[in-house]
Parts: C-alpha cells; sequence; structure tokens
C-alpha cells in the first residue's frame, strides 16, 4: 500500500484516526492499514495505537519521507511536484530523464542512496544510504543559456545561508560550488543544462549535504566533513530539505535569477575563496593570484601580481589553505 499518503492522512489528522477510516480513505483493508503502519514504525514513525480510537502520528521519522518533507514544506513553486525515491543512480539522472519527458518547473527529486553521484569534471560523489541529503531540482527559466552561469552561485549562497540558519555552524562557499566549514567540504553543488543556441530547455542543479556521516573514505576524509563531525548532532533531512528549498526559493526569486549587488555583495561576505591566493591553468601555463570577488556572470575574479584583474570562469582552482 501507500504508506506515504497513510502517513500524509495521519499527518493531516493530528489526531487519532480508526483503522476502519484509515481503509476507507486508501481503499484497502485494515489488515494492510495495519501493515502500513508496522512499516511507517520500521521506518522511524512513533506511531500511537489505542483500541476504539485508533491510530495518532506521535512523530515524524528521521529517514527522507515524501509525506515528511511535506509536511515542513512552505514554497510556492520549488518541491511542490516532489519526487522522493529510494535509490537511483543519480538525482541529476532521474531529473534529465524527467525533464526531457516535460515535467513541470520547479519539480525536485531526492534519494534515500545515489548509487553513482555526481560531482564537477566527472567525479563521483561518495554516498552513504540514509546518511546524507541528496535531491536535485529542475527549473524552466525564459533566459538564454549565457544568462545560466547565474544558477550556480545562487545555489550556493542560499544553500550556504540555509545551513547557517539551521545548524549555527560557520559555512562558507568555496568557488565555484562546495560549501565548506573550515577546510573541508560540506555540500557540493553541480548544475547542468539542455539547451537550444537561443532558448534553455531546461536547468538540473544538483545537491549533495554531508548529514549523518561520520566516516569517508581514505582518499577524501581529509577534506570532507558532516553536519553530524561538525556538531555531534543528527538533523533530521526532511525538515533540512523543506529549509534548504525554502532559500532555495527565496534566493532565486528576490534576485530575479541574476547576480546583482546585493547578491554579489552577500556571496563575497560568505565566500572563503575571496582574498586567498588561487592558482589556475590557461592553456598550459600555471598562474597564480589573489581572488578578489565573484563577477556578474559568475566568474572568479583574480588580481595577477602586475595589478591586472584575471576572469576565471571554469577548470580547476586551488585555494591556499583549502582543499
Amino acid at each position: 500500500m501507500d504508506t506515504d499518503k497513510l502517513l500524509e492522512i495521519l499527518i493531516s489528522s493530528g489526531d487519532y484516526v480508526s483503522g476502519q477510516a484509515l481503509a476507507q480513505q486508501l481503499g484497502v483493508s485494515r489488515q494492510a492499514v495495519w501493515k502500513g503502519v508496522g512499516a511507517l514504525r520500521d521506518n522511524g514513525c512513533e506511531i500511537a495505537s489505542v483500541t476504539n480510537r485508533g491510530y495518532m502520528l506521535k512523530s515524524l521519522p528521521q529517514t527522507l519521507s515524501e509525506a515528511a518533507v511535506r509536511a515542513s514544506l512552505n514554497t510556492g513553486l520549488l518541491g511542490k511536484n516532489l519526487i522522493v525515491l529510494d535509490s537511483v543512480d543519480s538525482t541529476n539522472n532521474v531529473l534529465k530523464r524527467m525533464g526531457a519527458e516535460g515535467c513541470p518547473s520547479g519539480t525536485t527529486v531526492a534519494a534515500r542512496e545515489q548509487t553513482c553521484g555526481k560531482g564537477r569534471l566527472g567525479r563521483k560523489w561518495e554516498s552513504t544510504r540514509d546518511d546524507n541529503l541528496y535531491f536535485s531540482l529542475l527549473l524552466r527559466p525564459t533566459f538564454a543559456p549565457a544568462e545560466a552561469s547565474a544558477v550556480t552561485p545562487l545555489a550556493g549562497l542560499a544553500v550556504c545561508k540555509a545551513l547557517r540558519e539551521f545548524t549555527g555552524l560557520d559555512c562558507r562557499i568555496k568557488w565555484p560550488n562546495d560549501i565548506i566549514v573550515g577546510k573541508k567540504k560540506l555540500v557540493g553543488i553541480l548544475t547542468e543544462m539542455s539547451a537550444e543556441f537561443d532558448r534553455v530547455e531546461y536547468i538540473v542543479t544538483g545537491i549533495g549535504i554531508n548529514v549523518d556521516q561520520a566516516l569517508f573514505p581514505e582518499n577524501i576524509a581529509y577534506k570532507a566533513t558532516s553536519l553530524l563531525l561538525e556538531t555531534g548532532r543528527h538533523y533530521n533531512k526532511n525538515k533540512l530539505l523543506a529549509a534548504v528549498l525554502k532559500k532555495l526559493e527565496e534566493e532565486f526569486s528576490e534576485s530575479g535569477m541574476k547576480l546583482d549587488s546585493r547578491v554579489l555583495d552577500e556571496y563575497g561576505d560568505l565566500c572563503a575563496t575571496v582574498g586567498r591566493s588561487v592558482t589556475f591553468t590557461r592553456g598550459t601555463r600555471r598562474i597564480s593570484g589573489i581572488a578578489v570577488g565573484v563577477d556578474r556572470g559568475g566568474s572568479l575574479k583574480v588580481m595577477l601580481s602586475d595589478g591586472s584583474l584575471c576572469l576565471v570562469s571554469a577548470g580547476e582552482v586551488t585555494v591556499q589553505g583549502i582543499y
């Protein structure tokens, strides 16, 4: 049976609901309701049961659940079409397939597990079932492909601000697409696009947040962290996803999907890359300078030793003092 629908009914009631009433609303037997309640309990829901009164939800699960996310969601677009899956190759891949089939703008796909998560430059995003938060959102903007470069900086700013509010941690942005705490990576962001010459069909932005992961593979342990490692606390992923989606929608709406002066000021204040020595590749040359800000196209502005300004829009940038 549809346990998410069962959970939605219990959430909306806020009181005891009889097994018979649940069976009628769901179009199943009372035995199926009993089994559904058991499945919800197995997934972390606390549900009271009283003879002649029925069932009442006492607390929501920590594991990702569509109904539990919706209970906290307060957005107009993002997540209104919300899909929570058990296991996927990559939430970006799932949403790109849905985008090609015409799913609406704002569609959000989250998963309890990714088996082939993606990072920048073809890297693999390491994942552990139920430890972290993996989700992607799809937008169908009206601007030209050249203007899509604002999406990742805006998403980074929104996620950084959401996490600072939700956890109290001093999260910072590492240009172009990571959120860090101290010198370690907490969040990765990957934006992909389907477009024609003068028209964007859709943009998919995938976000991975390390929430409950306590151990990382040896090759990344020195540069990766999680909310659990930084705070010693376990966070409810359903409430966290709802909070991040709300902040993303606010940032996209207030900025008009552009890197205006307000956005650039806030981004610069929260960007750990700004003010540091950076090294990047230009052709066959390795060039060093000081990062001084981000321009309206999302490029990193680097001041070279001769006083000239260089814009870095893509590729690998090494930041002194950060992985």
